[in-house]
């Protein structure tokens, strides 16, 4: 089905509610995935609120609470999330961030035991609204592991992205790098799985560790794992991201002796950077635009319209999907409306 954005986040923020959350919560979180299926990321997007209505009623994700700064030491923040809505808390987290490298010209974040705070671009864009410079590490816990390590035939770790991100100037828009650390983000396997298509090769393995174009061998009772991003390359990014957020930042790795049930916990390591401190406004204005400029007039390889920049998808899909709607499938769909279901809402 196809559904316009308004009417969708309108649904969406009826289901929070009612599963709990206070108005101006349930409005953040709608916010979110569905700027996330605007964008083009639907793995991040309105397909997840089963997942999210499971874990409500699990009591492993708790409606209604606010990040808790633990500990502060100059321009070092430590926030505890509470095992919040991941939208609400590492908003939080990231808004005293910036307030902090706003007043000292950079600030260290570490973010602890928040459930999935989504699509991670979300913060590198509040940072770069912000006029300010930003790189975030995430690793994901509380669950078993999706990808396998290189050279493994097993899933060891999560999806761990990595986010980076400019602030926009007058000449070219904000840049955002968002990518997961496997070759494909679990929900972009979920929404092919949903929607009965096989993958590409080279992205997954079944549980004997033999390469499989079915996203069903990660939903199966023995299930399969996900391949990482660039081989050896995205390994090393993911158990880099892994330490950095679990071990130094405090919020645990997912080694298995901490808790694995259903529940997602996210932890968030970033660093803000106010840019006017480093260099003139005009001058990075000058060589974004110049150096931009530059890499997207190189002809474009066949098969190819354009060459492209980070942050070029999402407002080319941001401007499509607001003016055709959000295609969903059928299964996801069904999906959405049972969880909806189970509090009385309908569309």
């Amino acid at each position: 089905m196809r559904i316009e954005h308004d009417v969708l986040q309108a649904f969406v923020e009826n289901i929070f509610k009612a599963a709990g959350s206070e108005p101006i919560e349930a409005a953040i979180i709608a916010d979110h995935l569905v700027l996330a299926n605007l964008s083009g990321h639907d793995s991040h997007g309105v397909g997840m609120i089963p997942r999210y209505i499971d874990n409500i009623k699990a009591g492993s994700l708790h409606p209604n609470e606010h990040v808790e700064q633990v500990k502060k030491d100059g321009s070092i923040l430590v926030f505890d999330g509470r095992a919040g809505f991941g939208q609400v808390v590492a908003r939080e987290a990231m808004a005293a961030a910036i307030s902090v490298a706003k007043e000292t010209g950079l600030a260290l974040s570490a973010l602890r035991n928040a459930h999935h705070i989504g699509r991670v671009g979300t913060y590198g864009e509040q940072c770069a609204d912000a006029g300010l410079v930003s790189i975030h590490f995430v690793n994901v816990t509380g669950h078993r592991g999706l990808v396998a390590p290189h050279r493994g035939a097993d899933a060891r770790y999560g999806t761990n992205p990595i986010c980076i991100s400019l602030p926009d100037t007058a000449e070219e828009p904000r840049i955002i790098l968002d990518f997961a650390t496997s070759k494909v983000a679990l929900g972009k396997i979920r929404v092919a799985h949903n929607s009965g298509k096989k993958l590409e090769e080279g992205l997954l393995i079944d549980k004997d560790g033999n390469a499989s174009t079915d996203p069903g061998v990660m939903f199966a009772d023995e299930v399969g794992s996900l391949l990482p991003l660039a081989e050896h390359k995205g390994y090393g990014l993911a158990l880099m991201c892994e330490l950095l957020t679990g071990a130094i930042g405090g919020g645990g790795t997912i080694q298995p002796k901490n808790v694995r049930d259903t529940r997602i916990i996210n932890n968030m390591l970033s660093i803000v950077i106010d840019p006017a401190r480093l260099t003139e406004a005009d001058y990075i204005a000058s060589e974004m635009k110049a150096m931009c400029d530059y890499v997207r007039d190189s002809p474009p390889r066949a098969g190819y319209d354009n060459v492209i920049v980070p942050g070029d998808p999402e407002r080319e899909q941001r401007e499509k999907r607001r003016a055709d709607g959000i295609e969903i499938d059928e299964e996801t769909w069904r999906q959405i409306t049972e969880a909806a279901a189970s509090h009385n809402v309908t569309l």
